[in-house]
């Protein structure tokens, strides 16, 4: 037992946590249901995060942590910068695959908006998409995708804003898949700024 507190990791602990916060939301995640989904007893999280409260604050700080750099993963083996914002918009949404899914990772967004704390950490993941979104937006452009000329930074605001609002919108109607709405939304923002448009 002396070396078993150490033997899983905390990233797969608080992966753990986010699964189960999907499966049943945060009101629902206990200790004990994240230690059984890592083969732990509660004790353990109890040493490492102290409460169930720390340990919420303890996955917001890690996605805040991990956020530019998923952006920048995202952009890696696609040529097209266009093409890294679908699979961005797509990736944002990928543990919302079903709509109670989405339904208990919002509950978590609504515990972001009180909780000074996870606040701070929702803060930057926010942040930090917008920037990726930015400049992806800003490359398309200088690649030519994009016209000359086109306000990144306010179509930068309208893609993040209609990716948290398409997700909603699936959420209630519950037509196609999330990934496909959101590919279908961001595409038909763009339209009206993309180069290729404008030879048709």
């Amino acid at each position: 037992m002396a070396g078993r507190p150490r033997g899983v990791d905390d990233s797969v602990i608080l992966r753990a946590a986010a699964e189960v916060i999907g499966r049943v939301g945060p009101a629902g995640l206990t200790l004990a249901a994240v230690a059984d989904e890592v083969g732990l007893v509660p004790g353990t999280l109890v040493q490492r995060f102290g409460s169930k409260h720390g340990l919420l604050v303890a996955l917001a700080r890690q996605s805040a942590h991990e956020a530019q750099a998923h952006h920048e993963r995202l952009r890696q083996g696609r040529p097209s910068p266009l093409e890294a914002l679908l699979a961005l918009a797509e990736e944002s949404m990928s543990l919302m695959d079903t709509p109670e899914r989405f339904a208990n990772h919002l509950a978590f967004l609504c515990m972001d908006l009180t909780d000074p704390q996870l606040h701070e950490h929702a803060l930057v993941v926010h942040e930090a998409q917008r920037g990726a979104i930015l400049a992806l937006l800003d490359e398309a452009v200088a690649d030519g995708e994009l016209r000359t000329g086109t306000d990144t930074a306010a179509l930068a605001e309208s893609v993040q804003a209609l990716i948290a609002g398409t997700g909603l919108t699936w959420a209630l109607d519950r037509r196609g898949t999330l990934p496909e709405r959101l590919r279908r939304a961001v595409t038909g923002l763009l339209a009206p700024h993309n180069r290729r448009e404008e030879k048709r």
